[in-house]
């Protein structure tokens, strides 16, 4: 596999981001179940979800920082810290593009021990560029309104907490990411947001999508404010967004950090932008098989709500390449009318709402296949 390679910062930014995404393209063999092993042989890993309520930032979220903290750290110091932006940086940025979530942000920096690495983390301005697999729909009609997702992530890079806050007069439900971003959630005027990487190596001057979906989810009543958000905050990567409200209007965001953003009605996505960019990570992560089996749930006059569900914990949507960091970590469930969630995993699943949040802890173990260790 060629290297894209050029002088510039973020060019040398992008090149890295391609170099760390050979692994998979180039059939990388993860350190955790290494190479050897008797032919046919099966390898686990493991992931503890927490679900977590606490309405305003205190002991809890800070207890979570401190678990998370050494691997966050690592993470983001993986290019050098000279490649990430400084504290005033990234503050001057986030009060430019998302105000209103600065008192939060410092609230958390407070509680995070107000270190000037941690803070600049925690802005998510010019993070690390990151790639995960991921499938999302919607479908509202008359007798649905459901968002569905499969997160496609290596499980031991993945947080595996389950928020619920309330912030900013606004209760929030999310699969959290870096801490208090969003993977995927909900708010309690039914707003929902899930987010898929985009599938192209363009990496730039801008945010990461979580701290964004925390931004509409904290702020915005409906898709349409959803939309004109996303419009106008920059990212620093190729994401698709998908976003649906109590009401069943929906769209799907195509952004990047070199283009204006591509927002239609359109009720999926998964990991290419209109067009294929990216051929290996593309053909690794099986993005337009995924996309094709959607569109035939979703075109399907006969495709019901459960149909619908029920395709996500089946290949193609739901993937076991767990050894390549591409198997299928949770599926999430949202109702933006009833305002409740649901988590599945393949032997447990997790039913949340504003009205009843219990806090638990789920181990969950995941097994790469034969088939898909190739």
């Amino acid at each position: 596999m060629k290297r894209w390679r050029s002088s510039t910062p973020l060019a040398a930014a992008t090149s890295r981001f391609c170099d760390n995404f050979a692994t998979v393209a180039d059939a990388f063999v993860d350190p955790f179940f290494g190479a050897g092993g008797a032919k046919g042989m099966t390898r686990q890993k493991r992931l503890v979800f927490r679900t977590v309520h606490e309405p305003e930032p205190g002991p809890k979220w800070q207890s979570l920082f401190d678990l998370h903290w050494p691997a966050f750290e690592r993470w983001y110091l993986s290019e050098t810290e000279r490649e990430r932006p400084s504290y005033l940086a990234c503050f001057n940025s986030l009060s430019e593009h998302m105000p209103e979530l600065v008192p939060t942000y410092k609230k958390l920096c407070e509680l995070a021990g107000g270190g000037d690495l941690s803070s600049r983390m925690l802005s998510l301005y010019r993070p690390p560029p990151y790639i995960t697999g991921c499938s999302q729909a919607v479908m509202a009609n008359g007798q649905s309104n459901v968002l569905v997702r499969n997160y496609d992530y290596p499980p031991e890079l993945c947080e595996g907490t389950i928020l619920s806050t309330c912030w900013n007069d606004r209760r929030v439900i999310a699969m959290s990411d870096c801490l208090w971003g969003v993977l995927d959630g909900m708010n309690d005027r039914g707003l929902t947001v899930s987010l898929a990487f985009g599938g192209r190596k363009t990496v730039g001057d801008g945010f990461g999508a979580p701290i964004i979906l925390r931004y509409i989810l904290e702020f915005c009543d409906t898709t349409d404010e959803a939309a004109e958000v996303l419009a106008r905050v920059p990212t620093h990567m190729a994401y698709n967004i998908t976003v649906t409200d109590a009401l069943g209007r929906y769209v799907t965001a195509m952004i990047g950090p070199d283009r204006r953003a591509s927002i239609k009605r359109t009720p999926m996505a998964t990991n290419h932008q209109k067009k294929i960019e990216w051929y290996a990570h593309a053909l690794a992560s099986e993005t337009l098989i995924r996309e094709r089996q959607l569109a035939i749930l979703l075109e399907d006059d006969a495709t019901t709500e459960e149909r619908l569900i029920s395709a996500f914990f089946s290949p193609p949507l739901f993937r076991s390449d767990y050894r390549r960091g591409l198997g299928t970590i949770y599926t999430g469930v949202y109702y933006p009318v009833e305002r409740r969630a649901q988590y599945h995993w393949s032997n447990y699943s997790v039913e949340v709402s504003f009205e009843q949040f219990e806090e638990k802890t789920i181990d969950i173990r995941y097994t790469s296949h034969p088939d898909a260790m190739g």
